[in-house]
């Protein structure tokens, strides 16, 4: 079980080794703000957790990889949360005071619907919807109190469009849309703005780990997934870096942004332009 691996669905190009190459970090405009980035430790919520430290804020480098989310903390100043976001208790433990909620953490598991483990599809509607909502449960207030807060789900193409074999992730952010949605229409009169960023295939971790199933379900070798399922549906013929993720999701916490909320932004290489 891992629950702390982004999604699978990776600004100005990102510079050597994924970071944010682009001025909008360097400008420290989040500074004094806190923000919590759920499975930080690697991929889409590394690469976030790092421009958000760039960009002034403080950092709760949440993940269950203990070890791997100290090692984040330490190089951008943020504070290590360890915890399974597959437990209530733990995710109702986490930090409440944060400015700005950056929902990423998620796992995947790749089987057709009739031969879906039933534990597995639960476990991966407890990580990615019901801690999502218990963070934004525990969080809302402190937003609501200061007038202002933004809310980053880092959904998927996944929440818009359907896959074979996929039957919990899609699921899941597809609830995790309308999640944000909700949030979106609770949180406009206090100054709360909630939306999802919707990208294609990233480059990490568990796309990696995902190349050898999708090669098993959908009988073709590993050295075909990646232009026959990972590309078949882009435009552009390759892999996001995260750092053009966490790009999005920084300028979703921009002024020029406020007035976007509700919204489900596709970054994802024209995949639903189909």
């Amino acid at each position: 079980m891992d629950s702390t691996k982004s999604s699978d669905e990776g600004s100005p190009h990102p510079g050597p080794g994924g970071t944010i190459a682009s001025g909008l970090a360097s400008t420290r405009f989040l500074t004094g703000r806190k923000v919590v980035v759920t499975g930080a430790a690697s991929g889409i919520g590394r690469a976030c957790a790092e421009g958000f430290a760039a960009a002034g804020a403080e950092v709760y480098v949440v993940d269950r990889a203990a070890e791997a989310a100290k090692d984040v903390a330490e190089a951008i100043g943020g504070i290590a949360v360890v915890a399974d976001l597959s437990e209530a208790d733990a995710v109702d433990a986490l930090p409440d005071d944060a400015d700005i909620v950056v929902n990423n953490a998620g796992l995947q598991h790749v089987a057709p619907v009739h031969e879906f483990p039933p534990e597995r599809f639960a476990l991966i509607q407890r990580v990615m919807v019901e801690a999502p909502f218990r963070i934004l449960r525990r969080t809302l207030p402190h937003m609501y109190a200061q007038g202002w807060g933004r809310v980053v789900n880092i959904s998927s193409v996944h929440g818009l469009r359907a896959s074979p074999y996929k039957a919990a992730y899609v699921a899941a952010k597809h609830a995790l849309e309308g999640l944000s949605k909700v949030v979106a229409l609770e949180g406009a009169a206090h100054g709360v703005t909630s939306n999802c960023i919707n990208p294609g295939y990233v480059r990490t971790p568990l796309v990696e780990e995902q190349i050898a199933n999708q090669a098993r379900a959908h009988g073709i070798s590993a050295a075909d997934v990646m232009d026959q399922v990972f590309l078949e549906r882009t435009a552009i013929k390759r892999l996001i870096e995260p750092a053009e993720v966490a790009e999005a999701a920084l300028w979703l916490c921009t002024e020029g942004s406020s007035y976007i909320t509700g919204s489900s932004i596709p970054v994802d290489g024209g995949w639903t332009a189909h």
